[in-house]
This record gives structure tokens, C-alpha cells and sequence, in this order.
């Protein structure tokens, strides 16, 4: 039989049919085929699939296939082992014992169809009891005997019996009386003697090991990691191979990649004299694997066992199209393979590990991208925990923004710039960010707060930093005023304190810890140029700033799909003409405020047009209501009267008179736009000037100007006129020749339902799904995170909807706003530029809805590209599925 691969099936040996589910009919042939017999010797021609026997079972198939030395080994079926644990027929242990001969040790291992799935630990040296004791003290020595009837015994009592396995755990050294007590303690805790009978120790042990699979404990425990309610158990049992006796004996384990890094080492141990849970766990004693300095090595001991393990190894790799764990024994000399298991690995090292099967030719480019999954693609952007450094856990939260950062603790923005200023990193710690904070969570190496979910202020600004983040940290006390954090244990930090902070996985560490560095090499490119070669709908960014841009432009974007420009206003120099222009008693007043933030705002816009030439950029204008800008406190209104020569009172009466009871819903986005012309007059401007003077150096450029929070036709009708206007007086003043596209951003349910009449005054509609789901479900996602959790544990919600699209219901009003559009305007462009269009499964819902792109947070512009490639491949390889043979 042919054992080479359709790139749709199994990747790892353990692993088996990657991203792939046979029809129900193969499964039923593959199922009537397998339990003709009650169990079957693993063979090159055995029938043996991982659906009916489990991944192990076929890996080691594979194994003998490709001529490993493997021990003798039979499967029991999924089927026969339900059998077993239900009560049903009994099998023959009797015979399947004769498979392997006169008086054999043997193992049970478990066979999921997934590994991740985990199941009952393996139970080895069944065959042992008083008679073969005798024997092999004679030929392996007294301890090495007493030692294997001893660690079977232990097993048997706590697995198999489920006696009390502290009551086996004596301290005597030698192993001999040791294995006297433990019989002795056996019998009295049983209340019969140790089972001396081959065939009934095999059998308690495989109907035990059958039942701990279909146990409600260890049934949710595998749900919980993806597995089916009716997901099958196999078990393979397999001859022992001792790595104790006269000659050369030992076991171990050896690998050629690295499992962190991905990079081509030997890397494992070997034991002489040893039982292979020894040789995985020892301390010392281990010979090195390759040639070192250090000590004697296998490869310079046993040269030759060295070069076959080597040689094994490539044969794995090259056939079985994965980098393989080898387990190994050696008796006498004698090599033999117990098992082959998946390396583990981290994401970059999996990423590593696909490219390179790919640049070999081992396996295709289109299989390398499914092999790498988009959600654990941050963890290569970023700076990472080392996963083998030594931390201290000390607050817990969300993992809101991934990454790893070290500094010192602050506790307020300006704290935040003043260490910035004098070079130290710092983690800004808040009880929730405020468009206040801005500047210092630029500067900030990574932010903390005690309050706020995955779209609070704090995430999704710090996701579009790339900064690491944490939000909802459980059980913080902070106290602004003494600058102090203490934890739920009670210990109290200071500032200036150094922590570190994991924003991937929710934890604050203690102290500088070990990091790796983000891991965007050749083979990052490469595997995101091949998903781009495949992929069929647009990735842009979203990106306020010029340096957002250079990051988007860095990790390819398709041009930016939403500008915020408010977040320009934050800069330094800006706030205070805002909150004059705020200020402002006329409309003419207004406007001398805001012809100085034109050559600002133009500034900003050329930089952008430069950075992204040749790409398209949506510049979204103002959209936030007037009182973010302004003071929250006495302190800062105090200040703010200084600035502006007013007095206190008509500060306080002013911010007084712009708060609003629900200022989401208030004065804010495109309603300004209406009552305040000449903010969006003053943005046009800036744009179209922008426009020109990028075109003279560069491509032309044809600037798209978004609306925020349309409801009404008619406000775009209004907005449509003035920018218009704006446009021809700058063609008139510069006598160049230039054009724009104008489009909705479709925030409100309304917008959705009258899509249609909408775009009759637009060329695209870009569903900004943060303000939509907020609106759609009458949720503020800033409050959202204090009962998020419940909602989701408790099922009321599959997901959180402001982290995974709600399709059934903020998705049918993109779908009926993308219908109503394309119905009035066949060409209008459609796409997604909320928090949402990072998401994998937000992006297979748009793409497949026909969505022109999604556009996202820079640094989740790779997890997108990765994820469109992920669907466009699989999406071929279902319009191609061959039945399985």
C-alpha cells in the first residue's frame, strides 16, 4: 500500500486527517471493515484508520510501513473498546495474548483521534506477576526485575483496582523489599491477592482504561478541548521493549527540531539501563545526544545507532511530512521505536517547521498556510514570554492585546511621558483609559486596567499600538493618589516598581523576565506571500497616524480602510486648539480655531498619501462628541481657565453644558458634521490640499472621505453639497485636477435598513461593526466585560459579540444592508472596518457574503491575510474533495 499523501490528510502521525472530515459513508465502510474482528495486529495491510482506531493505531501503521523497527502491536477498534466499557461481549485476552507468544510484557496505550482530546495514561509491564519475576531476575538481575513488577503493581492499584496510590508509594530503597511491602499492601487494601493470571490483568486493564474514556469527568474535559460527545477511544497494545539488560540497553527520546524556535537542533536524551520514563525524566546520568565537550554522547558511543535514529528521523520527516519525537529503546543493541509522536511546538516554531517542509518540497505551499493557524499568528508579532523562563504570577485579567513588555509601573499618562522622556520603559496602569491618556499610552510599553473588556477603550486603542495589554484585571486595588497596586494576595506595588506584562495570555509577572523576540523572518514572509497568492478578498488597515501606516505598509495592507482622524487631534499642540475651537462663541471664531489645525491636518494626510502611494485610504472625518476633548476634572478645568484667560465658572458651565446623559448616542459623528459645518469643512480642505501635494510627487492619489454614524440619507445628502464645494474651491485655488470617492460608514441599525437609499449618495459602505453591535444590542461594550463572561458561560451568548461577530444577528443586518446597496448601486464597494475584520470568523463570514475586504488593526493585518488565505485553500479543496479511498 501506498503510504505517501494527499496533502487534505494527515500531517502528523499522530495527528491524523488535518482540517479534513471523511463522508459519513467512508466512516460507516471504514467502521464495518474494522470490527469484522474484535482487534487486529497492526500490519502494513491491516484496515486501520484514524476514525476507527485512533491516531496512535495508524501512526504506528505508518511506522511499519516505512520499515521502523516496531515492537509487535495490535488495535482495538473505537467500537470494541465502547464495547468494553458498556459491559458488552467480552474478548478473548487468551488469544490476543498468543499474538505475541509464550509469557510477553506488554503495554496499553490509548488512541484518540486527537491527541489534544487526551485520554488515560498508558499502563505498562502487563504480564508481570511472582513467576516471570523469577524469571528475568535471572536475566536482567534482581533490581532491574523487582523494579518492573513493582511500577506495574503501582499502576494496577491506583489505575485499574483505584486503591489509594499514596498507599503504594513506600520509601524503602531497595527495590526488592520494596516489591515485598507493595505485594503485601495490595492484598490487604484489595482484600485478595496481586492477579498472577496474564490474560486477566490485560483485560481488567483494557475494560479500566475503556471506562475512564467514557466517564462524565473525563468526557467534558475533552469537550472543553473540541472533541464531539461521541468522539472514540482506540487502544493499542503493544510488545514491551525493556531498555534494561547485559549489552548495550537504555532508552530515550530524540528530536532534530527545536520545539520553541523551530530551528534545525538535536535535541532529547538517553538513559542507559532504563525504563523510557526514566530516561524522559532524569535528572542526571543521561548521555548527551550529539558529540559534546561536556561528557561522553551517543553519537560517540554507539555511532551507528546514532546514524539510524538520524537516518530514521528523515524518513519520517520526508514520508510522513511532519518533524517527529522518536521514542527508543535499545536491548543488546538492538534498536527498536516504541512510538513517533508530533513535536511539540510554539506558533513560531510551527510556523518555522511549515515553511520548511515547503522550501523542501516535502509538502505544498497551500498545505504549509493551513498548518500555521491565524490566531496564534500574534504571538510572532510580537515580543513573547520565554516559555522555559521562570515567572511569578502576581494579578491575573484579560488578555486584551497580545505580546509581552517589561517596566516600570506608572500610574498615569503623564507619569507615562516623563519615563519616556528619560528613557525608561514604563506599563501605564489605569482604572480605565479616557481619550485623556492617549499620549501616555503611546509611550507606554504596555498598559494595564482594573476595569474594561475585549473592546474597551484601553484594548482596541492598544491593539492598534501593538501594544501588550490587560484589561479587567481580577481582584486590583489601585490607588491613583499613592500611586500604589495591590494584588488580590494583598502584596502592594509602588511605582517605579518593574513588572512584566503578558498581553497574550492575561498575567502580570513579577520582574524583568526572560522574552523572546518577535519572529518576522524569511519564513514569516514567505508563508503570508503564499497566503496571499491564494487569498480573494482585500485586507486593509486601520491606521491613524503615519506610523500606523508605515506598520500597515510594513505588513502589506491593501491601503488603509479607516482613518480615525480624531485620534490626530490628541497630539501634542492639537488639544489645546481644539478646546479653543470648542470654546468658541461664533462660527467665525470657530473657524480661526480650526484654520489652525488645517496645516496640521493637512500635514497628516500628505504623510499618509506618501506612505501608502499606490494604495487607497478611507479617512474616516470627526466622529467623537466635543466633550472628549475637554477636562473631566476641577484640576484640569483650573488649568484649562488659565490657558484660555477664562474664568473657572465659564470653563465648568461649558463642559457642564456638553455632557450629554448617552453621549454614544448624542452629538457625535456625522450630526456634528450637520449642526458644525465647518469641522468637516476644514477636514475636506485638509484632505484635498493633502491630495494635491502628494500627486505632485507621487502617484495620483484619489482620496475616499467616510461619514461616521449616518442614519439618514439626507445628512449625506447635506455633507455631499458643502464637500463638493470644498472640492471645486480647491481645484479653483490650485488649478489641479483631482478626484474623491465618498462613502457611509454604517454604524446604526437604521443605516443597515435603508442601505439602499443610502447608496444612492456613496460608492461604498464600510460596516464599522464595534458601534453596530453596540446599537444592535442596546450594549455599551465599555461595561460590557462585567457580565460578559456570565452571559457566555451560561450560554446566552455563543461568543462575545464585540470579539466574534454575532452573524445571526448584527450579521443579517450586513447582509440585508449589503443587499439593499448592491440592489441600488450595483457597483458600490462593501467591506468591514470594525474591530471585527481581524477576527478569522468574521472574515469567512464576509468573504463569503461577497465583501469587496476587511480592514483592521495593523498589527492583525497578517492573522487576516493568513486567515483569507486559510479560506480560499479550503474552499478549493472542498469544490475538489476526492472520496476517501
Amino acid at each position: 500500500m501506498n503510504d505517501s499523501v494527499n496533502p487534505r490528510l494527515t500531517s502528523s502521525c499522530q495527528m491524523t486527517d488535518e482540517g479534513y472530515a471523511p463522508p459519513a459513508e467512508g466512516i460507516a465502510a471504514l467502521q464495518k471493515i474494522a470490527n469484522i474482528s474484535v482487534y487486529a495486529e497492526i500490519t502494513p495491510e491491516a484496515p486501520m484508520h484514524g476514525s476507527t482506531h485512533g491516531g496512535r493505531a495508524k501512526c504506528l501503521q505508518r511506522l511499519i510501513r516505512l520499515g521502523l523497527p516496531v515492537p509487535r502491536t495490535v488495535a482495538l477498534s473505537f467500537d470494541q473498546v465502547h464495547r468494553l466499557a458498556s459491559g458488552g461481549p467480552s474478548l478473548d485476552a487468551g488469544k490476543l495474548l498468543a499474538v505475541f507468544g509464550d509469557t510477553p510484557l506488554l503495554c496499553v496505550r490509548p488512541s484518540s483521534q486527537d491527541p489534544d482530546w487526551g485520554g488515560p495514561g498508558a499502563i505498562l509491564n502487563i504480564g508481570m506477576n511472582d513467576h516471570r519475576h523469577l524469571e528475568l531476575s535471572q536475566t536482567l538481575g534482581d533490581e532491574a526485575a523487582s523494579m518492573l513488577y513493582l511500577r506495574f503493581i503501582q499502576s494496577y492499584a491506583a489505575h485499574v483496582a483505584r486503591l489509594d496510590a499514596d498507599a503504594f508509594d513506600l520509601s524503602e530503597d531497595d527495590p526488592t523489599t520494596r516489591l515485598k511491602r507493595v505485594l503485601e499492601t495490595y492484598e490487604e487494601e484489595a482484600d485478595e491477592p496481586f492477579p498472577q493470571d496474564p490474560k486477566v490483568q490485560l483485560l481488567e486493564v483494557l475494560r479500566s482504561m475503556a471506562r475512564a474514556w467514557e466517564g462524565t469527568t473525563a468526557r467534558l474535559l475533552r469537550q472543553a478541548r473540541g472533541a464531539p460527545t461521541d468522539a472514540g477511544l482506540g487502544l493499542v497494545v503493544q510488545e514491551m521493549s525493556l531498555g534494561v539488560g547485559p549489552g548495550e540497553s537504555g532508552s530515550g527520546v530524540i528530536r532534530f527540531v527545536d520545539g520553541v524556535t523551530g530551528k534545525r537542533a538535536v535535541s532529547g536524551r538517553y538513559l542507559r539501563q532504563s525504563f523510557l520514563r526514566d530516561a524522559l525524566s532524569a535528572n542526571g546520568g543521561a548521555l548527551y545526544l550529539l558529540k559534546d565537550e561536556r561528557g561522553p554522547s551517543l553519537e560517540d558511543e554507539q555511532p551507528e545507532i546514532f546514524d539510524q535514529l538520524t537516518e530514521m528521523a528523515e524518513i519520517c520527516r520526508a514520508r510522513l511530512r511532519e518533524e517527529m519525537e522518536i521514542e527508543f529503546t535499545l536491548e543488546q543493541g538492538r534498536l527498536r521505536v516504541l512510538d513517533a509522536v508530533r513535536v511539540s511546538r510554539s506558533p513560531r516554531a510551527a510556523l518555522k517547521i511549515a515553511v520548511a517542509l515547503a522550501e523542501d518540497g516535502i509538502i505544498s505551499r497551500e498545505e504549509a498556510v493551513l498548518r500555521v493557524e491565524p490566531r496564534a499568528l500574534p504571538e510572532l508579532l510580537h515580543p513573547q514570554i520565554n516559555p522555559t523562563a521562570k515567572h511569578e504570577t502576581l494579578v491575573r485579567g484579560i488578555a486584551a492585546s497580545p505580546g509581552a513588555a517589561v517596566g516600570k509601573l506608572v500610574f498615569s499618562a503623564q507619569a507615562a511621558q516623563a519615563s519616556a522622556a528619560q528613557g525608561e520603559p514604563c506599563i501605564l496602569v489605569r482604572r480605565e483609559t479616557t481619550p485623556e491618556d492617549i499620549r501616555g499610552m503611546h509611550v507606554a510599553n504596555g498598559i494595564l486596567t482594573e476595569r474594561g473588556g475585549m473592546t474597551s477603550h484601553a484594548a482596541v486603542i492598544a491593539r492598534g499600538l501593538g501594544l501588550p495589554c490587560i484589561v479587567g484585571a481580577i481582584g486590583i486595588r489601585l490607588s491613583t493618589r499613592g500611586k500604589t497596586l495591590r494584588t488580590p494576595e494583598g502584596l502592594v506595588l509602588h511605582e517605579g516598581e518593574t513588572v512584566t506584562i503578558d498581553g497574550s495570555s492575561g498575567r502580570v509577572l513579577a520582574g524583568d523576565v526572560d522574552m523572546l523576540e518577535p519572529a518576522l523572518d524569511e519564513a514569516f514572509q514567505s508563508l503570508l506571500n503564499w497566503a496571499d497568492d491564494v487569498r480573494d478578498i482585500g485586507v486593509r488597515a486601520n491606521a491613524d497616524t503615519p506610523a500606523d501606516a508605515q506598520t500597515a505598509r510594513m505588513f502589506k495592507a491593501e491601503g488603509i480602510g479607516l482613518c480615525r482622524t480624531e485620534h490626530m487631534f490628541f497630539e501634542e499642540g492639537r488639544m489645546m486648539v481644539m478646546r479653543e475651537m470648542i470654546f468658541a462663541n461664533s462660527e467665525a471664531d470657530r473657524r480661526a480655531a480650526l484654520d489652525q489645525l488645517l496645516p496640521m491636518q493637512r500635514e497628516d494626510f500628505t504623510q499618509l498619501f506618501s506612505i501608502m502611494t499606490g494604495q487607497p485610504v478611507c479617512i474616516r472625518l470627526f466622529d467623537p462628541p466635543l466633550h472628549e476633548f475637554l477636562p473631566s476634572d476641577r484640576e484640569g478645568m483650573r488649568a484649562l481657565a488659565e490657558v484660555l484667560d477664562l474664568p473657572l465658572s465659564d470653563v465648568i458651565h461649558r463642559v457642564e453644558a456638553l455632557a450629554e446623559f448617552n453621549p454614544m448616542l448624542g452629538l457625535r459623528g456625522v450630526r456634528l458634521g450637520v449642526t458644525l459645518p465647518e469641522i468637516y469643512d476644514m477636514q475636506a480642505r485638509a484632505i484635498f490640499e493633502a491630495t494635491v501635494a502628494a500627486g505632485k510627487s507621487g502617484d495620483p492619489v484619489v482620496p475616499e472621505i467616510m461619514l461616521p454614524l449616518v442614519s439618514a440619507r439626507r445628512e449625506v445628502e447635506l455633507i455631499k453639497t458643502r464637500i463638493d464645494a470644498v472640492a471645486a474651491a480647491v481645484h479653483n485655488e490650485t488649478g489641479a485636477e483631482f478626484d474623491y470617492h465618498l462613502g457611509v460608514m454604517v454604524e446604526t441599525p437604521r443605516a443597515a435598513l435603508r442601505a439602499g437609499d443610502i447608496a444612492g449618495h456613496a460608492t461604498f459602505l464600510s460596516f464599522g461593526t464595534n458601534d453596530l453591535t453596540q446599537m444592535t444590542y442596546g450594549l455599551s461594550r465599555d461595561d460590557a466585560g462585567r457580565f460578559m463572561g456570565a452571559y457566555v458561560q451560561q450560554q446566552v451568548f455563543p461568543e462575545d459579540p464585540f470579539h466574534t461577530l454575532d452573524q445571526e444577528g448584527v450579521g443579517e443586518l450586513l447582509m440585508l444592508g449589503a443587499e439593499r446597496a448592491r440592489a441600488a448601486r450595483p457597483g458600490v464597494t462593501i467591506s468591514v472596518c470594525g474591530e471585527h475584520g481581524g477576527d478569522p470568523d468574521t472574515i469567512a463570514f464576509c468573504r463569503a457574503a461577497g465583501f469587496d475586504y476587511v480592514s483592521c488593526s495593523p498589527f492583525r493585518v497578517p492573522v487576516a491575510r493568513l486567515a483569507a488565505g486559510h479560506l480560499a485553500i479550503r474552499s478549493r479543496m472542498d469544490e475538489v474533495r476526492d472520496p476517501i479511498v
